[in-house]
């Protein structure tokens, strides 16, 4: 498919852009390219191609929560910042 000036412009006129006349050759050209390659996206064969839903297979694997007790609690509670009653003190959240 070919693309004229006239085209160009009214292109440029709907999207509302302010081309030069220097700058015509420059878009005709680019735009040319980009349907171009679009033809060639479009009459790629995918007859035998699979449905293919994502780029791949990889689905998340979650771990089994699960509670461990923790007896020295001294030894867990010096990295905290702030500290209350044996637990972490964190700011109040609304």
């Amino acid at each position: 498919m070919q693309v004229s000036r006239e085209e160009i412009l009214h292109i440029a006129n709907l999207a509302m852009l302010n081309i030069k006349e220097g700058e015509i050759d420059t878009y005709l050209l680019n735009l040319q390219d980009i349907l171009n390659f679009a033809n060639i996206v479009n009459n790629a064969p995918v007859e035998e191609l699979g449905i293919t839903i994502g780029a791949n297979e990889a689905k998340n694997i979650f771990r089994k929560d699960e509670i461990k007790n923790f007896s020295d609690t001294e030894l867990l509670l010096l990295n905290a910042p702030a500290k209350e009653q044996n637990m972490f003190k964190i700011p109040k959240v609304i």
